[in-house]
């Protein structure tokens, strides 16, 4: 599935085949339990979205919350959306070493983490990456970016 009209998690989950769910579900305990405060889980642009509620930032180019990070079941692959990374080149390379340390390959673009099978993960260094970066940081970066 590359994009959802699921407007729950839970119903997200239940659009996808008992094996595919259970990665998802795995994953997304690790990223709910590594999410900076202020982070919200919801259902946005057809995948799982953790975002910063407008409430806390209104001033989105495009009126929806900002996205902090995302999970999403693909057609042949799952895809982990770090966006945080974009604040801090040390997180990315931090999870790029913790990776090679564990001899593992890393399937990634420039935020996105793709994996066929949990153990092609490196839970640690993952939860490490989404918690490294705080709500305000992200706004900062997100900000600066904006008026370039």
């Amino acid at each position: 599935m590359a994009t959802s009209a699921a407007t729950s998690v839970d119903g997200y989950l239940a659009e996808l085949p008992p094996e595919r769910a259970a990665v998802v579900a795995e994953v997304r305990q690790l990223v709910l339990d590594a999410l900076p405060d202020g982070v919200e889980e919801s259902m946005n642009f057809g995948l799982i979205a953790y975002e910063i509620p407008l409430e806390r930032y209104p001033e989105t180019y495009n009126g929806q919350p900002l996205m902090f990070a995302a999970l999403a079941a693909q057609k042949h692959h799952y895809s982990l959306y770090l966006h945080g990374m974009y604040a801090s080149g040390s997180v990315e390379q931090e999870l790029r070493t913790a990776y090679a340390e564990a001899d593992m390959k890393l399937d990634m673009g420039k935020s996105c983490l793709r994996f066929k099978r949990l153990d092609q993960l490196v839970p640690d260094a993952i939860a490490a990456a989404i918690g490294a970066v705080s709500v305000d940081d992200y706004i900062e970066l997100y900000e600066a970016r904006r008026q370039r």
